[in-house]
């Protein structure tokens, strides 16, 4: 069993910048994709950045690149979500996200994702 716990989320300013960082412990094996996906009051849950094993494969969502940097220390078991330049539309509850072992690319859809964090809050006021 693959346990995922986020940190590093809080009360920015628009234009601040926040990192936020997901410790995945249970796993023997750094072979498996990592996501960060969103979710805003009264919206679904959106994807928001994912990385491959390697961190060789980067996927953003549109509204965030440049903005973000998604990245890994498989020697720590850590994926990390660099956040600049921090807009109010990106206030959400922020997941963790892994997918099964062996994945060697990455996804930006929620299915690829076996395992899920409990989130944490970043708030961004205007």
């Amino acid at each position: 069993q693959v346990q995922l716990v986020e940190s590093g989320g809080g009360l920015v300013q628009a234009g601040g910048s926040v990192r936020l960082s997901c410790l995945a412990s249970g796993r023997t094996s750094s072979a498996y994709a990592m996501a960060w996906f969103r979710q805003a009051p009264g919206k679904e849950r959106e994807f928001v950045a994912a990385v491959s094993w390697n961190g060789g494969l980067t996927y953003y969502r549109d509204s965030t690149k440049g903005r973000f940097t998604i990245s890994r220390d498989n020697a720590k078991n850590t994926v990390y979500l660099q956040m600049n330049s921090l807009k109010p539309e990106d206030t959400a509850i922020y997941y963790c996200a892994a997918s099964r072992p062996s994945y060697y690319s990455a996804s930006r859809f929620e299915r690829e994702y076996d395992y899920w964090g409990q989130g944490t809050q970043v708030t961004v006021s205007s």
